[in-house]
């Protein structure tokens, strides 16, 4: 359908390429190919009379002509989205809908498979791809690589509407053999221990509780690097080494692994995890049910740590300051 012209299905299209100033990027959004994208970049600059998008150097830049577009055309699709394309009502029992969620180890066992349970039998046409946390999960979310991110609150962003899932807090497991466990758990017995932790990544990013440790100047001795939470227990058990684990996950593995816990002997701020989706799809019914039943799913878990749990803000900032990639 054209207007003055103008195809109007080249709108969509042209809203891609502002935001991701590039036709390669813009092609994996529109899900078409580069070929495809580079002709409808010749249409928009055949209208416009206007290169839109520049080599210079190595990168794309907008002209601008470009930039004076890029609110219009947004404020253009968010009208029809609005206004015309009403979509239908949600059914769980009847959609086949695809919902991709990003998670890490420890929040895909202690909620996300357990959920994954009742969805097969509330939503048995539903797909769902759960994604390992990348280094940039927000900008994953805003390029709508997945649909939900599910982690902890200082690596979800305050641009993009979220709720808490569940607070969790932070135990010590240890082989049931192993004789620190059966002593009480002090300061000095557990510093004087040898240690699993885990680092993510190829950049090696610090669980909480390690980057907490050396915060706070506390010298433990770390034995073993793990690359993620699930395989603390094998690395545990048979040794006298212990782990400080998230207490929902530890009580997991304890029914699986001969594994004992014990209280962390110190205060250690507790995790919020939260469930956040992209302000672009904030009246998307799938995904707003999917958080729901997420939510439920939390709560059937068991009550962690309680809801009024003080926050400490300034932790939290230091943590993605050190660790921006989080």
């Amino acid at each position: 359908m054209r207007f003055q012209r103008l195809d109007l299905n080249l709108l969509v299209a042209l809203d891609a390429l502002l935001t991701e100033r590039s036709v390669s990027l813009a092609a994996d959004r529109l899900c078409l190919s580069q070929s495809a994208t580079s002709s409808a970049l010749g249409r928009l600059r055949d209208y416009f009379e206007d290169d839109l998008l520049v080599l210079k150097g190595r990168q794309m830049i907008l002209t601008t002509r470009a930039e004076e577009l890029i609110e219009p055309t947004r404020a253009v699709l968010e009208q029809i989205r609005q206004t015309i394309a009403v979509a239908p009502q949600f059914d769980p029992a009847t959609s086949d809908r695809l919902i991709r969620i990003m998670a890490s180890d420890y929040t895909t066992q202690v909620l996300i498979a357990p959920a994954l349970e009742r969805f097969e039998t509330v939503a048995p046409n539903m797909l769902f791809e759960i994604q390992n946390m990348s280094s940039a999960p927000v900008e994953s979310l805003e390029r709508g690589y997945v649909d939900l991110l599910v982690t902890v609150d200082f690596a979800t962003s305050s641009d993009h509407p979220s709720e808490l899932m569940f607070i969790d807090d932070y135990v010590v497991v240890g082989d049931k053999a192993n004789p620190a466990m059966a002593q009480e758990m002090t300061s000095e017995h557990y510093l004087s221990l040898g240690h699993v932790t885990v680092r993510f990544n190829r950049s090696r990013i610090p669980a909480f509780d390690d980057w907490y440790m050396r915060r706070k100047k506390q010298a433990r001795r770390v034995e073993v690097v793990a690359a993620s939470f699930a395989t603390m227990p094998t690395l545990i058990v048979g040794t006298n080494r212990i782990g400080t684990m998230h207490r929902r996950m530890a009580e997991k593995m304890v029914r699986h692994y001969p594994l004992a816990m014990a209280e962390v002997p110190f205060e250690m701020p507790p995790v919020r995890e939260l469930a956040q989706w992209d302000i672009a799809n904030n009246n998307d019914s799938a995904i707003r049910w999917v958080v729901g039943e997420l939510k439920k799913v939390a709560a059937e878990q068991g009550p962690g740590k309680p809801g009024n749990a003080p926050v400490d803000h300034t932790i939290a900032f230091e943590f993605r300051q050190d660790n921006p990639a989080r």
